[in-house]
């Protein structure tokens, strides 16, 4: 239950008195004298409850009750009048304000009002972060595409992590999409607005790699002209993504290590500390811990990188969501080029699912681009890679209803019809597929 009150009146004993009722039933109230310094102060969606005088010095309780209604018409605010200005505050009602108090009023009085307003309030906000929440999961399913239980699973997992203050470890094979998570990881949290800052290990030459990370001053080594900000610096406020993190020179693990530990850093040549405030994404292949145990590693690190892990499963291991990826893939290059994307055949599409993507997603936006600049189609592009007839069925079967229940919003009937399949029959594939018609109905 919501707690925060403020109270604005221009009369000491006004305020204290309100501040000692309010407080002795549990609330947190915060005092002003000025409209002015309260909205100077005012949080956006503040959780609570205002309460003002109408008439005070300066700015009055009903041009702060205009200046709120333009910000957040949703916030309640309670008036405290006089006997003559009652008409004013009928008025005021009718403007927004969500009661008046005549002076002088009850504890009773006060606190009745107060706590319908606070009800009020919960409502509104929860109403809002449902709606919030409900957007930012549709254009997160925009972003990582895949309609597969461990794609549905992942985007939870992103949208849980986004929101929290901890370190993500990223694991997955090579082009399976480790950045677009991070990137979404960054995108739907409270960092977004901040840099986003992506660096590949194994791509910086060992010599560079202090330099790139942390910065150096002036003549910090040989070719050092001028102070230079470090990637780690200039990503102050927001995410740092380190893909290939197993990549990293020891000596520098140690460096990072301390930057995450202290939330510190030190550029080469330096001898003052530059505090900084990070999120470290990391993202490997192999296991940190074995590569730890291999000497490899180095193991607290590990662990403070590995707060939260996210594992990225191979394309292989979601053959469901191939179809759906290569289209979108086809239409986007299609897009760019001006044309209409050629459309699958049934052999074409078969040869897509038999196919093993050893260069996961990556490999398959390049197969989807080549198939819409016309340079040779899904069967001449990838090749079958030992799927047996059985699983390539199966992955067929899947998509054939996926696309059926996308394509009629969930309605059982419907599809029924469009697959000319019994009630039961249908029930039990999409039972043994994984599909709920909650997923398609778009609720």
């Amino acid at each position: 239950m919501l707690n925060s009150v403020i109270v604005i009146d221009d009369e000491a004993s006004i305020r204290t008195a309100v501040e000692q009722w309010l407080s002795l039933s549990g609330f947190n109230v915060q005092l002003f004298a000025r409209a002015e310094d309260c909205l100077s102060q005012l949080p956006k969606h503040f959780p609570g409850v205002i309460i003002s005088d109408v008439r005070m010095p300066g700015m009055g309780g009903l041009q702060l009750l205009e200046r709120l209604q333009a910000d957040d018409p949703d916030l309640p605010v309670i008036l405290l009048t006089g006997h003559g200005d009652v008409p004013m505050a009928v008025e005021a009602m009718r403007n927004g304000a969500y009661d008046f108090l005549e002076k002088p009023f009850t504890p009773q009085h006060l606190l009745g009002s107060l706590r319908r307003a606070l009800e009020k309030r919960q409502l509104v906000l929860e109403n809002r972060r449902l709606h919030e929440q409900a957007d930012l999961k549709s254009r997160l399913e925009g972003t990582l595409l895949g309609m597969s239980q461990g794609l549905q699973l992942l985007r939870r997992q992103v949208l849980d992590l986004a929101s929290l203050p901890v370190n993500v470890l990223i694991r997955g094979e090579t082009g399976s999409g480790k950045e677009r998570v991070a990137r979404c990881l960054h995108d739907f949290g409270p960092r977004a607005a901040k840099p986003f800052v992506a660096l590949n290990c194994a791509a910086i030459p060992e010599a560079l790699f202090e330099a790139e990370l942390f910065g150096h001053e002036s003549g910090a080594f040989t070719g050092a002209q001028g102070k230079r900000v470090g990637k780690l610096e200039y990503a102050n406020g927001g995410t740092v993504f380190l893909d290939e993190i197993e990549s990293m020179p020891l000596a520098q693990q140690a460096k990072l290590l301390r930057v995450i530990q202290e939330q510190k850093l030190e550029r080469l040549g330096a001898n003052q500390s530059i505090n900084v405030d990070l999120r470290i994404i990391a993202a490997t292949k192999p296991d940190l811990l074995e590569e730890a145990r291999a000497g490899r590693f180095r193991e607290d690190l590990a662990y403070r990188l590995n707060v939260a892990e996210l594992r990225l499963a191979p394309l292989r291991e979601r053959r469901e969501d191939i179809p759906l990826l290569f289209d979108h893939f086809a239409r986007a290059a299609a897009d760019r080029l001006g044309r209409a994307a050629p459309p699958l055949s049934g052999a074409q599409l078969a040869q897509l699912l038999a196919h093993d993507w050893p260069g996961n997603v990556r490999e398959l936006a390049n197969a989807a681009e080549r198939h819409a600049l016309g340079l040779g189609s899904p069967g001449t592009a990838v090749a079958p890679a030992g799927q047996s007839l059985s699983e390539q069925m199966e992955a067929f079967e899947a998509q054939c209803l996926r696309a059926a229940l996308r394509q009629h919003g969930g309605a059982i009937s419907a599809v029924m019809e469009a697959l000319q399949l019994p009630r039961r029959t249908l029930n039990e594939k999409m039972q043994r597929h994984g599909l709920s018609r909650d997923d398609f109905t778009g609720r």
